[in-house]
C-alpha cells in the first residue's frame, strides 16, 4: 500500500492575514448573513470570505487555503431557546415595564406582533386602568405572548391584591414583578393559582412571574419554593387545597430571573458585571438544590440599548434581554412628544437619583432624567423636610411658602383636598392612618408632588416642563451616541420594534465579529457592522 504524502494542517484560530482588515463589502456582508457560516481562506497573502450559500471549503478555487469559521448565529440562538419557547415568542428580548403606562398597549402590541415580549406599565394606574388595557390587548394581540406589570405596593398591599384579583379573573398568566424587597401574599397566591398535575404526573403552574431583582437577598427569594408559612395562609383562607400547597414546594417562585443593573426607574446602579455572574451562580445552586423540573434562568437588563451592550449580555450567558428607557424614546410610548425630545438630547451623565414615589418614607430612590428639568432637587429636597419635622405644622414657614409657591403651586390644604380624593378611591386605609399619624399625612402630601410629576411629563404639560418626573438611565445616552447620523437620530423613526430589530441583529452580526477576531482577523472599524436598518432590510439578510 502507498503511504499518503504528509501534510502540514494549519490549526483553526492561528490565521494572521495582517494587522487590520478593512470591513468591505464582502466581509460584512458575509457577517451580516447571520444564518450562514463564514467561511475564511487566503491566497497568498489575501483574505477571502465565503458564505454557506455560495459553497464549501471543499469547493473552493485552487490555490486557497481553508482557515476557519465563523458558525452562523440566528437570532433564536442568541440567548436560551428554551426561554423563547416557553414564552410562546420567536426571540429572547423583552421590554420590561414602565409605570403609568409608559409601557403602553400600541408598545406591547407591536412587540407581541414582532414575535418579542413585552409587558404594560400597571404601576400606578387604577385598577379601571390597567382593565382597560386588558380589553384593549386580549382583542388586538391575540394569540401573541405579552404580560402585565405587578410593582411592589409596601404602603397599598389592598391595591397588590386587587391587581392580583383582576390577573386571575381576565386570564393574565404572565407577570413582571419588580421593585420588591420580599415576597408578598398577594405574589404567592397568584404564582400558585390554579397549580395541578398533568396526565404524566408533572406539576403545572398556569401563572408565570419573570421577577426583576438587584440584589441576592431577593433573587433567592424567587429562586426559592413559595415560603411554607405563606402557603399554609392561603390553605387557610381557601385559596389553595392542602395538596396544592404541597406541589407548590416544587417549584420556584419564578423560574425567569432579570438581574436589574444600572437602569432608569427603581434602581440599585449595580454594574452588570459583577451583578450577573453572582446571581448565575446562585441560580446553579438553587437549581441542584431544589432539582427544579423546568431549569432557572437568568436574564439581564439595565444598561441595554446598543447591539454592543446586548451582545455583551449574550456573552455573559443572559437567557434573554430586558430594555427599558429606549423604549420609552419610541413613538408607541405613553409619554409625550416633549418628554421623547428631551431623551432624544440626553447624554450618558445626564441622569441622577430621586427619592421615589412609591417608597417615600423608605428612603427608596429611582434613577432620573437630570437635563432639562428640577424634579431631582426639588424631590431632594422634600425627603430633606420629611426627615428632619414630624408634621406639616413644624415645617418652617419659609419653607411651607417656598414649597406652596414654586413646588405645589398651590396651598397645603389644596394638596391635601387633592390627596383626599385620589385615596378615597385608591385605598381609604391611607386616609384612618394619616388621620391617627401627622408625619404620614406629610408624607402623603409630599407625594402628591412625587405622584404627579409623571402624569405631568406623560401629558406634556408645558408649564410643569421643570417638574417633569422622566424615568431614565444612561444607556439612553449610549442609544443617542450608537444611532447619531442615522435614520434613527430622527424621533419619528424611533418605532418599538425596528429598535428591538436592531439590537437584536447587531448583537448577532458583532458576535460574528468577535468570533472572526477570535480567528486572528483584526477589523478596522466594527461599529460599522451594527449601524441601524430599516426592518427590512434586516429580514433580507435573515432569508
Amino acid at each position: 500500500m502507498q503511504a499518503l504524502p504528509q501534510r502540514t494542517i494549519e490549526p483553526l484560530g492561528v490565521f494572521h492575514p495582517g494587522e487590520q482588515v478593512a470591513p468591505g463589502p464582502a466581509l460584512v456582508t458575509g457577517l451580516r448573513h447571520i444564518n450562514q457560516p463564514l467561511y475564511l481562506m487566503t491566497q497568498g497573502r489575501d483574505c477571502r470570505v465565503m458564505t454557506g450559500t455560495s459553497g464549501t471549503p471543499m469547493e473552493s478555487a485552487e490555490g486557497q487555503v481553508f482557515n476557519g469559521v465563523v458558525p452562523a448565529c440566528p437570532l433564536q440562538s442568541l440567548g436560551d431557546p428554551a426561554f423563547c419557547r416557553d414564552h410562546a415568542i420567536r426571540y429572547p428580548y423583552m421590554a420590561g415595564s414602565m409605570a403609568k403606562g409608559i409601557s403602553s398597549v400600541p408598545l406591547v402590541e407591536a412587540l407581541a406582533h414582532s414575535g418579542m415580549l413585552g409587558f404594560f406599565g400597571s404601576a400606578g394606574l387604577l385598577v379601571e386602568e390597567v382593565e382597560s388595557a386588558i380589553d384593549q390587548l386580549q382583542a388586538r394581540a391575540a394569540g401573541c405572548a405579552y404580560g402585565f406589570n405587578l410593582i411592589h405596593s409596601p404602603n397599598e398591599p389592598d391595591l397588590e391584591n386587587a391587581l392580583v384579583d383582576l390577573y386571575l379573573r381576565r386570564g393574565i398568566n404572565l407577570v413582571e414583578a419588580s421593585a420588591f424587597l420580599a415576597l408578598t401574599p398577594a405574589l404567592v397566591r397568584y404564582r400558585t393559582h390554579g397549580i395541578k398535575r398533568d396526565a404524566e404526573g408533572c406539576i403545572v403552574t398556569p401563572n408565570r412571574i419573570i421577577a426583576k431583582i438587584s440584589r441576592e437577598e431577593v433573587a433567592a427569594k424567587f429562586f426559592a419554593p413559595p415560603p411554607e408559612r405563606a402557603l399554609r395562609e392561603l390553605v387557610a383562607a381557601g385559596h389553595l387545597t392542602a395538596e396544592q400547597a404541597k406541589w407548590a414546594e416544587e417549584i420556584p417562585m419564578a423560574q425567569d430571573v432579570t438581574v436589574e443593573a444600572d437602569s432608569g426607574g427603581h434602581t440599585d446602579n449595580r454594574p452588570a458585571l459583577a451583578l450577573f455572574p453572582t446571581i448565575q451562580a446562585q441560580k446553579i445552586t438553587f437549581q441542584k438544590q431544589y432539582n427544579y423540573h423546568q431549569s432557572l434562568r437568568v436574564g439581564l437588563g439595565g444598561g441595554i440599548a446598543t447591539p454592543a451592550s446586548a451582545a455583551a449580555a449574550f456573552a455573559l450567558g443572559a437567557a434573554y434581554l430586558v430594555t427599558g428607557t429606549v423604549n420609552q424614546a419610541c413613538v408607541e410610548s405613553g409619554t409625550c412628544d416633549e418628554v421623547r425630545g428631551m431623551l432624544a438630547e440626553t447624554r450618558q451623565a445626564d441622569v441622577t437619583m430621586a427619592p421615589s414615589g412609591d417608597m417615600f418614607e423608605m428612603g427608596v430612590k429611582v434613577q432620573v432624567l437630570k437635563r432639562g428639568t428640577m424634579f431631582s432637587m426639588r424631590a431632594a429636597k422634600l425627603y430633606e423636610l420629611y426627615r428632619a419635622h414630624g408634621s406639616i405644622e413644624e415645617l418652617p414657614v419659609d419653607e411651607r411658602q417656598k414649597l406652596e409657591k414654586s413646588v405645589f403651586r398651590k396651598s397645603f390644604e389644596q394638596v391635601w383636598e387633592e390627596t383626599r380624593s385620589y385615596f378615597t378611591q385608591r385605598d381609604p386605609r391611607q386616609l384612618a392612618r394619616a388621620d391617627r399619624d401627622p408625619k404620614y399625612k406629610m408624607a402623603l402630601v409630599f407625594r402628591w408632588y412625587l405622584g404627579q410629576s409623571p402624569v405631568w411629563a406623560n401629558r406634556g404639560e408645558p408649564d410643569r416642563k421643570l417638574d417633569y418626573q422622566v424615568w431614565c438611565g444612561p444607556a439612553m445616552g449610549a442609544f443617542n451616541e450608537w444611532v447619531k447620523g442615522s435614520f434613527l437620530d430622527a424621533l419619528e423613526q424611533r418605532r418599538v420594534a425596528t429598535v428591538a430589530w436592531n439590537i437584536l441583529f447587531g448583537a448577532a452580526v458583532l458576535t460574528r465579529a468577535g468570533q472572526l477576531k477570535r480567528h486572528g482577523v483584526r477589523l478596522e472599524d466594527e461599529a460599522a457592522l451594527a449601524v441601524p436598518m430599516e426592518i427590512e432590510q434586516i429580514k433580507e439578510f435573515l432569508s
